[in-house]
């Protein structure tokens, strides 16, 4: 990472930052009412009729939790708090472009709500990394509220769930029908790849929070997986009638949300008042 002006990495956000996440949030936020709070109105609301709710309802509780993300990136006083969000999201807004490309007749073409998602998932994910690069140039390394670096054991754990994850968003992405058939709900090949976007996501974080090692630079992250793992369980307790229990698939997926969630809350949060060890290095 290069330095600023002056020689020093300022830790600061750049103003071009904080605009594109004060842009972002809003536009999160009605997303995360149209499919979260009103699942059943898609088709009048959103991009594409989303069938059924529980994968309205997923997708609404991920942009809530973005929403918070970017909410935290425009009152940040540290650059280092909030890196490890931008290419994560990279991930997830390629895959919808992706997706959106090959399911293209499946939108509800002239809806407001599709000309603003195709905007978003063509531009982003160019934008996303040039804006993280920039403001990569302001990191610190380390900074002076962190603790000791994430452990070893417990990057391995979170660094190989971030892996499962990348597989089965690559499987969702790539084949969806192979794994359609044993999803706890009903998939559609686009729906399947949306989830896989979300997944993407995940496993990016898990991957992110093992090679940076920083736990201040993984909590505002964590915090907004937690938001959407909230609303994804919520989701499911309102649409406990789409999901198939009987084959144990659901109660997996909700395992291994929360387990996913617990590893990388403890890698952000840790045992509290540790301190990092003087002369401990980023790898």
């Amino acid at each position: 990472m290069g330095m600023t002006s002056s020689g020093i990495r300022d830790d600061r956000v750049l103003p071009v930052t904080r605009g594109l996440a004060a842009v972002i949030v809003p536009i999160l936020t009605v997303a995360f009412v149209m499919l979260w709070v009103f699942p059943a109105e898609t088709g009048r609301f959103f991009s594409w009729p989303v069938k059924p709710s529980m994968s309205a309802m997923m997708l609404g509780a991920t942009y809530l939790g973005g929403a918070w993300f970017f909410g935290r990136v425009v009152m940040a006083r540290s650059w280092h708090t909030v890196t490890l969000g931008f290419l994560p999201v990279t991930a997830f807004a390629a895959i919808l472009g992706v997706a959106t490309v090959l399911h293209w007749p499946a939108f509800t073409a002239g809806h407001p709500s599709f000309f603003l998602w195709t905007v978003l998932y063509v531009t982003l994910p160019f934008v996303l990394p040039i804006v993280w690069w920039r403001n990569a140039a302001h990191d610190p390394g380390w900074a002076a509220e962190d603790r000791e670096p994430v452990g070893d054991v417990l990057r391995l754990v979170v660094g190989g769930l971030g892996m499962v994850l990348l597989t089965t968003a690559l499987i969702l992405v790539i084949a969806p029908d192979a794994l359609i058939p044993t999803w706890p709900w009903t998939l559609t090949p686009l729906t399947a790849r949306v989830l896989g976007a979300m997944f993407a996501l995940s496993g990016v974080v898990g991957l992110e929070i093992a090679l940076d090692r920083r736990p201040g630079a993984a909590r505002a992250i964590v915090q907004a997986q937690a938001i959407a793992v909230v609303g994804i369980l919520v989701g499911l307790a309102r649409a406990g009638d789409e999901v198939d229990w009987s084959t144990g698939t659901g109660s997996l997926f909700v395992a291994g949300m929360v387990g996913v969630l617990l590893a990388n809350g403890l890698a952000a949060y840790g045992v509290p008042g540790r301190r990092r060890r003087t002369g401990a290095t980023l790898l």
